[in-house]
């Protein structure tokens, strides 16, 4: 493989990047067709045709496919290229973002899910509606989800993933980006809407043992090249492109910070990326937001067996998470040492050259080290890697937002058109199947449609993009989450304006943010900003901002549930952690003529164990042929009358005592889990004690 270059206005611009060959198109290949093999075969022996199926694997995964389809839904393409590209622009602060999901997986198997679990939901906007009543703060989760999928997730992902083929195959053209997204796309889609949960839980689990091989062949051969890991500790410190630019204070563009080796970091403004005190308390904040009431993560422990299953998952998660720091973030800051005149470019003209940012390219780090330091061959296995990672994110993604559409959406938009449009009283499953799918196909194209202003943005680091934006928008919902899950007295009155107000503090840092973007160091451009917005902006840390509306939204929803009426005890049978082993009857605040509901719902009804009542369809031999097409596409055709779900036999006391039985564990492995758990706790503690 070569790849040659010319110095012009005084620096390297590349004229022709590394080319595959042959070999590496035969393992890409070969990787799309295991790939879709397995997620089609897990789709064919599925049950997707029921919405239990689809949506939440019938609630019957084993827990190591469970712990890897949480990493691999975590880690992204956006991961490969936006951690990996944080690294080399600034050390391994950024491995402080893996580090604490350690501890937040901890809490997400042992206090959050018990709760979901026992409350028999799909979504958490579902939790929130039978916690609080009424219909206003579900919609407006439900809508603020798929907002933050294509503003942090589906685009963020698709770029990364498009940028890296197009450095692969020497296409610079936007064109070329929108082809290869495009391709991307219908790939992730086979898989989402053709299986569901099943075919993206088991394609994520083969898609993570290609990622971990690949990646960790990569970081050896990292390693090697630098002349090993104090070779690259010492050298990071000098990896500097030969010419850069100034900063108005005549500061020379592109150093690599001081503290790069440090997880914890200096507090003053402007002299860090990843402040101490925004990485130990903000950081916390979103990480429960994300690990523990994201509908993409929690999915995966809701479709667990049993409680076992589910707290097993999340530490095996929880032990791949160690794993980023050395094989993404370490190769990162190597790609600096190895081609710092490209990832560690420091002139905004020659970046705009090299990556199509004039903020920097240390996004492209990763991809350097595939295309110019591995054989024929590997680099072909190695952009399959970043295709796996890309895939598992989006399939993840969709089937989440899918499944988050067709329960808190779709239904309720359904029930207020039951009479204006003459439709019948209950849905069937074709119909919800359908409707998610079809939406899968909405959201990809406001997706798309975003992905330009993520290569506009001043902000060369990926990650830190992605971080941002949650950080703006996520603090309120874990706020709500946290006290409805922890504190009885929180009503609907008091999440309600808790969420609005954070949202309207959050969406004008939001708009403070990308209006008004920074130059980059060394450019022309004069800074547009006000000295308000210079303040605001500028000075305080997002992670910081996180802990300020964190702290407002508690205050509101406190103050307004204290002022207004509690909820009845009777209301809050297994929707809270104190009560979730409770095995009274629930009365559900979604009833018809409730006086906190006064619209009934008509909607799927869940039992303890997720399975729904389902209407018989006319014969499948007796449909029309398109829509017997459509329904064998959708996996939703009938060939036998349903199996008679017996828990529609019990009693409602009976169901009750179901639901909080379903808690209950072996004796045996519930000490395991719990010693594993003080395991990865005590490890995660000594990494950040080591690199402090």
């Amino acid at each position: 493989m070569e790849s040659s270059t010319e110095v012009a206005a005084g620096g390297v611009v590349p004229l022709q990047g590394t080319k595959l060959g042959w070999p590496d198109v035969v393992v890409i290949v070969i990787y799309f067709v295991v790939v879709l093999g397995v997620g089609l075969f897990s789709s064919w022996k599925s049950q997707r045709g029921s919405v239990s199926g689809y949506f939440l694997a019938s609630r019957n995964m084993h827990w190591i496919p469970v712990g890897a389809s949480l990493f691999a839904s975590n880690i992204g393409s956006g991961h490969f290229i936006g951690l990996a590209g944080s690294g080399a622009a600034a050390g391994i602060g950024v491995a402080g973002f893996e580090q604490s999901a350690v501890y937040i997986l901890m809490l997400l198997g042992w206090l959050f899910v018990p709760v979901y679990m026992s409350s028999g939901v799909y979504t958490m906007p579902e939790y929130l509606r039978e916690r609080f009543g009424g219909q206003r703060i579900r919609v407006y989760l439900s809508f603020l989800a798929l907002l933050l999928y294509i503003f942090t997730k589906i685009s963020a992902d698709l770029y990364a993933g498009a940028l890296f083929i197009q450095l692969a195959l020497n296409k610079t053209s936007p064109e070329w980006l929108y082809l290869s997204i495009l391709f991307l796309l219908a790939v992730a889609a086979i898989f989402t809407i053709s299986g569901g949960l099943t075919a993206v839980v088991w394609t994520d689990f083969v898609q993570t043992i290609l990622m971990i091989v690949g990646a960790f062949i990569l970081m050896v051969m990292s390693f090697i090249a630098v002349g090993g890991f104090e070779s690259l500790v010492e050298r990071f410190a000098y990896a500097t492109a030969s010419v850069r630019a100034v900063d108005a204070s005549n500061k020379s563009c592109g150093e690599p910070p001081s503290d790069y080796m440090h997880l914890l970091r200096t507090i003053e403004p402007g002299k860090s990326d990843y402040p101490w005190t925004g990485m130990v308390f903000g950081l916390t904040i979103n990480s429960i937001w994300y690990w523990c009431t994201d509908q993409v993560i929690v999915q995966r422990t809701l479709a667990s067996k049993n409680m076992s299953h589910a707290k097993a998952g999340c530490i095996l998660a929880a032990y791949l998470k160690f794993l980023p720091l050395w094989l993404l973030v370490f190769p990162g800051m190597a790609a600096r040492v190895l081609y710092p005149e490209r990832v560690a470019c420091a002139t905004p003209d020659l970046c705009k050259a090299i990556c199509g940012s004039p903020g920097g390219c240390s996004n492209i780090a990763y991809a350097e080290l595939v295309l110019n330091l591995l054989p024929t061959g590997l680099s072909g296995l190695m952009l399959a890697v970043m295709m796996a990672a890309l895939m598992s994110s989006l399939t993840s993604i969709f089937n989440s937002a899918s499944t988050i559409f067709t329960i808190d959406v779709w239904t309720l938009v359904r029930a207020r058109l039951v009479k204006r449009l003459h439709l019948s009283a209950q849905p069937s499953d074709a119909e919800l199947l359908i409707a998610g799918r079809l939406f899968v196909l909405a959201l990809v194209a406001v997706s798309v449609v975003w992905i330009p202003v993520i290569q506009s943005t001043g902000n060369s680091q990926l990650f830190d993009y992605v971080q941002s934006i949650s950080a703006f928008l996520a603090p309120p919902i874990c706020a709500v989450y946290l006290l409805a899950l922890f504190w009885t007295r929180t009503n609907e009155p008091g999440a309600f304006w808790g969420l609005m107000i954070g949202l309207a503090i959050g969406l004008l840092r939001f708009i403070l943010e990308f209006s008004n973007v920074v130059p980059p160091c060394g450019s022309d451009e004069p800074d547009m900003r006000s000295d308000f917005v210079r303040v605001v902006v500028g000075r305080v840390h997002y992670l910081h901002f996180s802990c300020f509306l964190f702290l407002i939204t508690i205050g509101v929803t406190v103050g307004f549930s204290l002022l207004t009426e509690p909820i009845p005890e009777d209301r809050l049978y297994r929707l809270t952690f104190w009560s979730r082993q409770d095995p009274r009857v629930r009365r559900t605040l979604a009833a018809p003529g409730d006086p906190h509901d006064p619209v009934a719902e008509d909607e799927i009804k869940t039992s303890a164990n997720g399975t729904e009542q389902m209407d018989l369809e006319t014969p499948h031999s007796e449909l029309p042929l398109w829509r017997r097409c459509l329904n064998t596409a959708c996996g939703v055709s009938k060939t036998a009358a349903v199996p008679e779900n017996p828990l529609n036999q019990l009693t409602e006391e009976e169901k009750a005592q179901a639901a909080a039985d379903f808690l209950d564990e072996p004796p045996f492995w519930r000490n395991v889990l719990n010693v594993n758990a003080v395991i990865c706790l005590a490890l995660t503690t000594f990494v950040w004690g080591f690199f402090a």
